[in-house]
């Protein structure tokens, strides 16, 4: 900046020549200076108040709009940050296919111990092993006597014991809040839903992840906090789950057998409406898996699923479906069941003497492995294994466990004519319980496939035709006629018309070189009611012997057969079937429909 003289020298000389005082001169410039000076000051502090004033104004501004936007939006608990990703504890409800809860969340708490915080160790090692009988007192001490400085004494704790703890009154035993996931019916439908249990874990939250089961199939699901907490309904029904778990263990019982399975599905949707494996577990305390041994010996093992067995005479309904389809039988065509039938160095028996020919509907009635096995030739290999493939036999069921897709059949590699004769009556084929009820619900609904499913469905697409409806229908009456007068004949419920298929089937050793002669798996597959099928219910027990008679009995038509026709006609009506009572013969009764 230039500065002017306050004594310019041309000035001073032109006022000394005209007498003037030259010190007037230097006042003047003195004035104008300050007056400049006092000029830039002011304008310095009006633009600094400016720039305040703008400042003060965007910071109100900024708050109130953030009032505004907290006012505007839900209310929610304050989150601590921290470095790293957080611990999402929520998780979803399981309801079933009315709502009612089958797996939920329940607040509870962690018990921990910091021993730098103690002030009587001892005295917390004695109480907490009188509180909590499975911690080891001497353990205890010595981890709080120790160089540690946090520890985990127990995951979770009821009130109670929170309230036992608490009243120690130990500085250095702390609790933690933290979600658990609570199954409220105890085991029912374990095997469906599996269990959950922690996976990461802070001292304020645990994050629950699914072990097995739906919550395993569906956890990232479950876990989502994109879902808002909307509940994972299943095509379960509580109430006949129960039912059917109920009647399936006391029948397991009756019948000596150790283990059963039932699976209840809906003939046209797939929605499996109750499915249940005993032994079962409690899934809120759920059992380690076996390191040892037969996995199936395991309550973990979900027969339904992972069993896999040979379902003997149950197969035979797919040998005359295929060949009643093709056009090469029909339910009257005579069949020669004359035995054994001579296979090379084989021999196939029947388990009675028929006599000479049987007609195809008396084949599945009277259950003739012959006349199946002579079916199943004019059929063929090639056509055979087509037929089961579109059943699904050859494939894990798509059911959403986790388990399901370790459970594929067993077939034989190769297939010779001896072959396609003992697979056509369930002999060298394993499948499960479940891939034989799709495949019933397939034959009888109409003839288009299903597949087995455990969510509720609005609506379903058919699926691929296997049978024409016509062939349905014969199925239908024939399953029916097995029921009214053959091997099911204990499994008529008045008012329902149950139709199915039993199946005994010799189980093989451990050894994998032939059969027990006293272990079976006693299967029967049945459709209800068969005028109309709506339901279909496969029950199968492991190694049942009926003792009431003078001689043990093993067979499917006296052991699972009553079995599933208690649980037909309990759980017909809870399912809203209506019973068709037939008149009586000079009752003067009529029948009368809506």
């Amino acid at each position: 900046m230039t500065r002017t003289p306050l004594r310019p020298l041309a000035r001073i000389l032109a006022a000394r020549a005209k007498g003037e005082n030259p010190d007037a001169i230097e006042r003047e410039n003195i004035r104008l200076r300050h007056e400049q000076m006092r000029d830039k000051a002011r304008m310095r502090a009006e633009s600094r108040l400016l720039i305040l004033s703008v400042a003060f104004v965007m910071g109100f501004g900024l708050v109130g709009a953030r009032m505004a936007s907290l006012a505007a939006s839900e209310p929610s608990e304050p989150q601590v940050a921290s470095h790293g990703a957080g611990i999402v504890a929520q998780r979803a409800d399981i309801v079933d296919r009315r709502g009612r809860i089958l797996a939920t969340n329940l607040l509870t708490h962690s018990l921990y111990a910091q021993p730098p915080l103690m002030v009587d160790p001892q005295r917390a090692a004695h109480e907490l092993a009188a509180i909590f009988p499975d911690l080891d007192e001497d353990r205890l001490l010595k981890d709080f006597t120790g160089k540690r400085k946090f520890l985990w004494i127990k995951r979770r704790i009821s009130p109670e014991q929170m309230q036992a703890v608490h009243e120690i009154g130990e500085p250095g035993l702390l609790f933690g809040p933290r979600e658990m996931r609570l199954y409220p019916n105890g085991p029912l439908a374990a095997h469906v839903l599996g269990g959950a249990g922690f996976g990461r874990e802070g001292v304020r939250a645990a994050e629950i992840v699914g072990r097995a089961g739906v919550e395993k199939t569906f956890d990232a699901w479950l876990r989502d906090p994109a879902n808002a907490g909307k509940p994972l309904q299943l095509s379960l029904d509580l109430t006949v789950q129960a039912t059917v778990e109920e009647v399936l263990d006391a029948g397991m019982k009756l019948m000596n057998a150790k283990g059963a399975t039932a699976i209840l599905m809906d003939a046209h949707n797939g929605e499996i409406v109750a499915m249940a494996s005993l032994p079962d577990f409690d899934p809120n305390d759920r059992p380690s898996p076996p390191v040892s041994g037969d996995p199936s010996d395991s309550p973990l093992f979900n027969r339904a699923v992972q069993g896999l067995y040979e379902l003997g005479s149950t197969f035979k309904l797919f040998a005359i479906a295929q060949a009643v389809d093709m056009g090469l039988v029909n339910p009257d065509t005579m069949i020669d069941t004359k035995g054994p039938l001579v296979w090379g160095r084989f021999k196939i028996r029947d388990f009675h003497n028929y006599g000479p020919q049987l007609s195809v509907t008396d084949v599945l009635v009277k259950s003739s492995n012959i006349g199946t096995a002579r079916i199943a030739l004019q059929i063929g290999a090639v056509k055979q294994q087509e037929f089961l493939r579109a059943l699904g036999m050859f494939d894990p069921t798509p059911v959403e466990l986790v388990e399901a897709p370790g459970a594929k059949p067993l077939r034989p590699e190769k297939w010779p004519e001896i072959t396609t004769m003992t697979v056509s009556y369930g002999h060298g084929i394993a499948a499960s319980p479940l891939h034989l009820a799709a495949a019933y619900a397939s034959l009888v609904n109409g003839g288009t496939r299903i597949t087995p499913t455990l969510l509720r469905r609005d609506h379903v697409e058919p699926g691929p035709r296997i049978i024409s409806e016509r062939t349905s229908a014969i199925l239908r009456d024939m399953l029916r006629q097995v029921v009214a007068r053959g091997t099911a004949s204990f499994g008529d419920v008045p008012g329902y018309s149950v139709g199915g298929k039993t199946g005994t089937a010799d189980k093989p050793l451990r050894t994998g070189k032939g059969y027990a002669k006293d272990k079976v798996i006693a299967t029967f597959a049945s459709v209800f009611p068969t005028t109309d099928p709506k339901y279909v219910l496969v029950v199968s027990l492991d190694e049942p012997v009926e003792t009431s008679g003078a001689e043990p009995r093993r067979t499917a038509g006296w052991t699972a057969v009553p079995v599933a026709a208690e649980i037909i006609r309990r759980t017909a009506p809870l399912l809203g079937l209506r019973p068709e009572l037939e008149p009586v013969a000079d009752a003067g009764v009529i029948r009368v429909r809506n």
